[in-house]
C-alpha cells in the first residue's frame, strides 16, 4: 500500500528545504554620535588598553572590594534569578528544537468484554441451564501499537520558533550580565560611601578633641574671670553639635553595611565591615567611540536580541495562512492471547500524509500577524531607547568626572585656606583682638570645607564606577551564546 503514496514522498526534500515564511532578521539602524560631547580633554581608548577589560573593580587596588566583589556572582540572589531565568531560556530552544522531529508513541492494552442478550434485569439463562454457556460471548483484546507523527515543517514555522527561542536565549544571557553588572555598581558605589563616612568619623573625632581642649581651656578662662559665659556656652555647643553629627553617621553607616550584606546574599545580623580609611583614587578610564557602546553594553545587546526574537514572531503568524503537512503512521498487533500477539496474522499497520488548512477564522490571522508586527515596532522602539540612554549615562557621567575634578582643586584649596584662618583666628583670640565667635565660625567652616572635600572624592569615585557601567564594565557581545550552542 505504501507505493500509493511515493509520488509524495519523492517531493519531500522539495518540500524540506521550502524558504522560511516570514522576514529576515535585519539589526534595526541606530544613529550614534560621531564622538562624545563631554569628551574633551579625556583618554581616548587605544588598542592595547586593558583598564576596561576583565575585572574592572581592580582599578581602585581595594583587597576588600576585590574579596566583596567575588562574593556577588556567587550568592546574589538576584543574580541567581536571572541566572535561572537563562536556564529556563535555553530549554525553550530545546523544545523548539523537537518541532523538527516526529512524536512517537507506544501503548499496550488488554480489554475483556462479553455480549449479551435479554431483556429486563440481570442476564438471560439459556434453556438447558447453563450458566457456562451465558458467557458464551465474552472475550480478551490484547493490544500492543505504535504510532508516529510528523509535521512536515514546509513553511518554516519551526525554524521561525527556534530563531525566536534562540534570540530570546540570548536576550536572557544580556540579561543576565546586565543584572550582575548593576549589582557590582551599586556595591562598589555602597563600599565607596561606607568608607567616606569612616573618613568623616575619623575628622569628626579629630575635630572633637580639638574642641574639647578648647571647651577645657574656655573653662579655665571662666572661672580665673578672663571671659564671659556666655564664651563657656559657645564652646560646649559646638562641641555638643559635633558630637551629634558625629552620632548620626552610624545611621548611614548602618544602612550601607546592609546594603553591601544584601548584594552579597548574606544576612545583615551575620556581616559587618571594619572601619578603613577611603583611600581609593579616581582611576583614569579610557572611552572609546559611540558606535562600540552598542557592542559593550549588555543590556542594549540583550534589547536587540528581543528585536530578533519578535521579527521570527511575525514569520510564525505567517505560516498560519499556509495549509499544514504531516505524515502520520501506527502499527501494532491485537490478539485474544498473549503468546499469539507478535504471530504475522494479528499484525496491523497503517501510513498516510494529511494536508490541513484553515478556510476562514474571521480575521484571525490578520489580527495575529497585525499583533506580531506591533510588538517587533515597540521592540525596535525599546532597543533604540536603551541605545539612547546608554549615551546619556556615558555623557552624565563624563560630565559628572570633568566638573567634580575642577571642584576638588577649588574645594582643596578652601580646605587649606580655612585651615589656615582658624591657625590665625586662634592666634588673635588668644591676643583678645577677637571674641570666641569668630573661634567658633572660622572652625566650623573649616570643618564644612574638610567634609565637602571628602563628598566630592566620593562623588568622584561614584562617577567612575557609573562611567565604568555606562560603558559596559569590559563586556562585550563575544561572551553571548552562541546560537547554535543553546541546545
Amino acid at each position: 500500500m505504501i507505493h500509493r503514496h511515493l509520488p509524495l514522498l519523492a517531493l519531500l526534500p522539495l518540500l524540506l528545504s521550502a524558504c522560511a515564511i516570514g522576514p529576515n532578521y535585519v539589526r534595526p539602524d541606530v544613529e550614534a554620535p560621531a564622538a562624545y560631547k563631554e569628551l574633551d580633554g579625556w583618554k581616548r581608548a587605544q588598542p592595547n588598553d586593558a583598564g576596561m577589560r576583565g575585572i574592572w573593580w581592580q582599578v581602585y587596588a581595594d583587597p576588600l572590594l576585590d574579596s566583596l566583589m567575588t562574593q556577588v556572582s556567587i550568592s546574589n540572589q538576584t543574580l541567581a534569578q536571572a541566572a535561572a531565568r537563562y536556564r529556563q531560556a535555553r530549554a525553550l530552544v530545546q523544545s523548539a528544537r523537537s518541532g523538527y522531529y516526529p512524536t512517537v508513541g507506544a501503548s499496550l492494552g488488554s480489554k475483556r468484554s462479553s455480549a449479551r442478550t435479554g431483556s429486563g434485569q440481570g442476564t438471560q439463562v439459556p434453556a438447558n441451564g447453563s450458566a457456562a454457556n451465558a458467557a458464551a460471548g465474552a472475550g480478551t483484546s490484547n493490544t500492543l501499537g505504535l504510532d508516529a507523527n510528523w509535521e512536515i515543517d514546509l513553511w518554516g514555522r519551526v525554524q521561525r520558533t527556534v530563531e525566536a527561542q534562540q534570540a530570546g536565549a540570548q536576550a536572557s544571557a544580556g540579561d543576565l550580565e546586565a543584572i550582575r553588572l548593576s549589582a557590582q555598581a551599586q556595591l562598589a558605589q555602597s563600599y565607596f560611601s561606607l568608607r567616606s563616612i569612616d573618613t568623616q568619623k575619623v575628622l569628626l573625632q579629630r575635630t572633637l578633641a580639638d574642641y574639647q581642649r578648647s571647651v577645657q581651656l574656655t573653662q579655665n578662662q571662666y572661672n580665673a574671670g578672663i571671659v564671659a559665659k556666655s564664651n563657656l556656652i559657645l564652646a560646649q555647643t559646638q562641641l555638643k553639635t559635633t558630637q551629634a553629627q558625629a552620632i548620626d553617621l552610624g545611621v548611614q553607616r548602618a544602612q550601607l553595611e546592609h546594603a553591601i550584606a544584601l548584594l552579597i546574599g548574606r544576612a545583615p545580623s551575620n556581616f559587618s565591615i571594619a572601619a578603613g580609611a577611603l583611600t581609593a583614587t579616581v582611576p583614569v578610564i579610557p572611552v572609546s567611540l559611540p558606535s562600540d557602546l552598542l557592542e559593550r553594553r549588555p543590556d542594549i545587546a540583550a534589547a536587540e536580541r528581543r528585536v530578533e526574537a519578535a521579527n521570527a514572531q511575525i514569520g510564525i503568524a505567517r505560516t498560519a495562512y499556509f495549509p499544514q503537512l504531516s505524515l502520520s503512521a501506527s502499527g501494532g498487533a491485537q490478539s485474544s492471547t498473549i503468546g499469539n500477539l507478535l504471530s504475522l496474522p494479528n499484525r496491523f499497520w497503517s501510513f498516510g500524509p494529511a494536508l490541513a488548512a484553515t478556510l476562514f477564522d474571521g480575521g484571525a490571522r490578520r489580527s495575529q500577524v497585525e499583533q506580531a508586527s506591533a510588538a517587533y515596532d515597540g521592540t525596535v522602539a525599546a532597543y533604540r531607547q536603551t541605545v539612547l540612554t546608554g549615551f546619556q549615562e556615558v555623557e552624565d557621567n563624563l560630565a559628572a568626572l570633568r566638573i567634580l575634578e575642577a571642584e576638588s582643586l577649588v574645594q582643596d584649596e578652601a580646605v587649606q585656606l580655612s585651615r589656615r584662618s582658624v591657625e590665625l583666628t586662634n592666634n588673635q583670640y588668644q591676643a583678645g583682638i577677637v571674641t570666641y565667635l569668630n573661634v567658633i565660625q572660622v572652625q566650623a567652616t573649616a570643618l564644612n570645607n574638610e567634609r565637602a572635600a571628602l563628598d566630592i572624592l566620593n562623588r568622584r569615585l561614584t562617577a567612575s564606577v557609573l562611567l565604568i557601567k555606562a560603558l559596559g564594565g569590559g563586556w562585550t557581545t563575544a561572551a553571548l551564546p552562541q546560537a547554535a550552542t543553546l541546545k
